[in-house]
C-alpha cells in the first residue's frame, strides 16, 4: 500500500488576507514615517539657511549702523559705542518680559512639529 502524504490544510483566505492586509499596514506607517522624518529635516535645514541669513544681515547692518554713526559723531568709538548701547537696551528689554516672549515661541515650534 501507498503511504498517504499529509498535506497540511487549506489555509483559508481570510487568514492571508489579513496577514497581506497586516504587511501593507506595516509598510504604510514606514513610509509614513519616511516621509514625516524627511519633511521635518527639510524643514529644519531651510529654517537654518534663513537663519544664517539673517544673522550675516544683522551683523553687516551693526558695522554699517556703527560706520554712519562714527560719521555723525566724528569718532568711530561713539559710533560703536552707540551701537553697543542699542543692543543692550534691547536685552533688557527682552529680559524683563521674557515670560511674553516665551509663550508665542513655544507655540510656534509645537506648530511647526505637528504641521501636517
Amino acid at each position: 500500500m501507498e503511504e498517504k502524504k499529509e498535506t497540511p490544510p487549506p489555509v483559508p483566505p481570510i487568514i492571508e488576507q489579513l496577514k497581506e492586509y497586516a504587511e501593507l499596514r506595516f509598510k504604510l506607517l514606514k513610509y509614513e514615517a519616511i516621509e514625516g522624518g524627511t519633511s521635518i529635516l527639510a524643514s529644519i535645514i531651510a529654517d537654518v539657511v534663513v537663519v544664517i541669513s539673517m544673522v550675516l544681515a544683522f551683523l553687516f547692518a551693526s558695522v554699517t549702523l556703527g560706520f554712519y554713526l562714527a560719521t555723525v559723531f566724528h569718532s568711530y568709538w561713539a559710533g560703536f559705542g552707540c551701537v553697543a548701547v542699542l543692543y543692550f537696551l534691547i536685552a533688557m528689554f527682552i529680559k524683563i518680559f521674557k515670560r511674553n516672549l516665551e509663550r508665542p515661541l513655544i507655540n510656534i515650534f509645537i506648530q511647526k512639529i505637528f504641521k501636517r
